[in-house]
């Protein structure tokens, strides 16, 4: 194991340190002074435009940021994740996430620990791709020979997060007539709600989990068995008999999983169940076969334009120099913020309602990346870690949380994210309403930025108090990201280029961003606490104070 940089022991470090003492940010007097800062740190990433120009920076920062990257060894550990060294070291893995995305017949081929990756995800795309079609083209029935309308995964976290932020960005390119909806939380409402509209005769469902153990989808899908079965059966669909049952389950659930035999128990085929790779992390695994609500849902040629649009990333991050290296550039970035500045948080703002979901993708990929208080070889950390990520789609959160943004004490970095063509283009009296749209993204990284003077507010007539109140500091930093519009292709790079931003603030901070430990506590000691839930005298005397007092609510109001 190679042990970590200590990023705070480099000279960049000591040099950002000099440049943070007594740095007054001016965006206002930066751009006024010279006119090409914004060419300067304005980069096309393949479909992407991506203007840095108005973060909190200068070319004296941006050179050190460069050379903190040099010396902690960011490139090197790129080279390394790609080639398949084992870098998640408390598991001794592979992370090969980008192999996912590698397309057919790239060359040199990728073999890692003995095995031909790229055969490997090969194979799996085209079983997916097969058995998608199959679904779509009505071929695949139900039971009793009904076409599939509803397809509905049940997974939770990486196996929920990604497919749901896809499913919904891409909504204008499903073309077969099924709908994808997603189950993850062990809430019983959860599931009751999305299956109160449909048909057992005509809905698939997707067990996805690596193990087939994880508590939350196994709960689920035996609920989802349950409710299958006393469909079928009101219906007069099958009999009460467990060869009926079988054959139910067998016509209406797939497995996502490895684990064949325990697939096969709960009753799928295991024809019927597409594995992926301990080298693939749960939060960075929507590109393989967890993907296979979306292949169902917009065919293969769309997850495969996804996949490229990933591929064209990861292969910008391993040739572009550090300096012109956007996903490079952005985590450094918040580096600079975090540890130097003093940010905590970062918004992440699409003017895109299609991308609702994606603050919430972000928040698992970066915080479950990143939340880390030991390095990579079990040494404390040396700096703080981490932000919180967070947002909303705007215009929605102008009404919302944009006041804390504009005007409050915290310093919160945020990237907005814009589509220059609507998927739905309307006008509104002839006014073009997606232009009216992207008025606030532009306006809101102007106000941000430049903010509004004292003088100015008088100069409106404002007088007294209200003067303050309507004062603007500016200087809030913010990225933004525009491409032509939210393809496939476009939604892969943006996926990819958080993920490489992730990496690169991983590989500063010396930590292994791709286990979580972090959550499997909680998952124990709720196996602990299930019994006492149940009234297991003892498992309730095991139990700290305060726990067997809120047991003791819980039992004394449960109806």
């Amino acid at each position: 194991m190679t042990a970590p940089i200590d990023p705070t022991g480099t000279s960049a470090w000591a040099e950002l340190a000099r440049l943070r003492d007594g740095f007054t940010p001016d965006l206002r007097a930066w751009f006024a002074a010279d006119p090409d800062r914004v060419s300067a740190l304005t980069f096309d990433l393949d479909d992407l435009r991506v203007d840095l120009s108005k973060n909190l920076v200068d070319a004296e920062i941006v050179a050190a940021l460069v050379r903190l990257a040099e010396e902690t060894g960011v490139a090197e550990r790129y080279a390394a994740m790609r080639a398949g060294a084992h870098i998640n070291t408390t598991e001794d893995r592979a992370v090969l996430h980008t192999a996912l995305r590698r397309p057919a017949g790239a060359e040199p081929a990728l073999v890692v620990d003995g095995q031909d990756v790229d055969a490997d995800v090969q194979s799996v795309l085209e079983a997916m791709s097969a058995f998608a079609e199959r679904v779509r083209s009505g071929e695949w029935q139900g039971v009793t020979g009904k076409k599939v309308t509803h397809v509905v995964n049940i997974g939770i976290g990486g196996s929920d997060l990604g497919p749901v932020m896809i499913s919904t960005a891409l909504q204008p390119y499903a073309d077969a007539g099924i709908q994808a909806r997603f189950v993850s939380n062990i809430d019983p409402t959860d599931l009751a709600q999305k299956t109160a509209d449909l048909d057992p005769e005509t809905t698939l469902f997707i067990v996805a989990s690596k193990t087939f153990t994880t508590l939350e989808t196994l709960t689920n899908a035996r609920l989802a068995r349950d409710w299958l079965w006393a469909g079928l059966a009101a219906a007069g669909a099958i009999d009460d008999t467990e060869d009926a049952r079988t054959d139910a389950v067998a016509h209406h659930f797939v497995a996502v999983s490895t684990a064949l035999e325990k697939v096969a128990e709960f009753g799928i085929d295991p024809v019927n169940a597409f594995g992926f790779w301990d080298w693939v992390g749960g939060r960075y695994s929507v590109d393989s076969a967890i993907g296979l609500s979306l292949v169902i849902e917009f065919g293969s040629k769309v997850f495969r334009d996804l996949l490229a649009g990933f591929y064209a990333v990861d292969e910008h991050v391993g040739s572009t120099p550090l300096a012109e290296n956007v996903p490079v550039l952005m985590g450094l970035l918040n580096v600079w913020y975090v540890n130097f500045l003093g940010a905590q948080s970062h918004a992440v703002l699409p003017y895109a309602q299609q991308l609702s979901r994606f603050p919430a993708y972000l928040q698992q990929l970066t915080m479950e990346s990143n939340g880390k208080s030991v390095r990579w070889d079990g040494s404390p950390v040396t700096t703080d870690t981490g932000e919180v990520f967070w947002g909303e789609p705007g215009t929605n959160g102008q009404h919302a949380f944009y006041q804390l943004i504009h005007q409050g004490t915290r310093l919160i970095p945020a990237d907005f994210i814009a589509f220059v063509n609507p998927a739905y283009p309307l006008e509104d009296g002839g006014r073009d309403v997606h232009g009216l749209f992207l008025s606030n993204f532009l306006a809101q990284t102007k106000a941000l930025a430049f903010g509004k003077t004292a003088e100015e507010v008088e100069a409106e007539g404002t007088t007294g108090a209200l003067v303050a109140a309507r004062t603007f500091a500016g200087n809030r930093p913010t990225t933004s990201i525009f491409a032509p519009a939210l393809t496939p292709r476009v939604l892969g790079e943006l996926i990819a280029l958080y993920e490489h931003i992730t990496f690169t603030q991983g590989t500063v901070w010396g930590i292994n961003s791709f286990d979580q430990w972090g959550v499997e506590l909680g998952k124990q000691l709720a196996l602990q606490i299930a019994p006492a839930i149940e009234g297991d005298e003892d498992a309730i005397a095991a139990q700290d104070a305060s726990t067997q007092a809120l047991l003791e609510y819980y039992r004394t109001h449960r109806d």
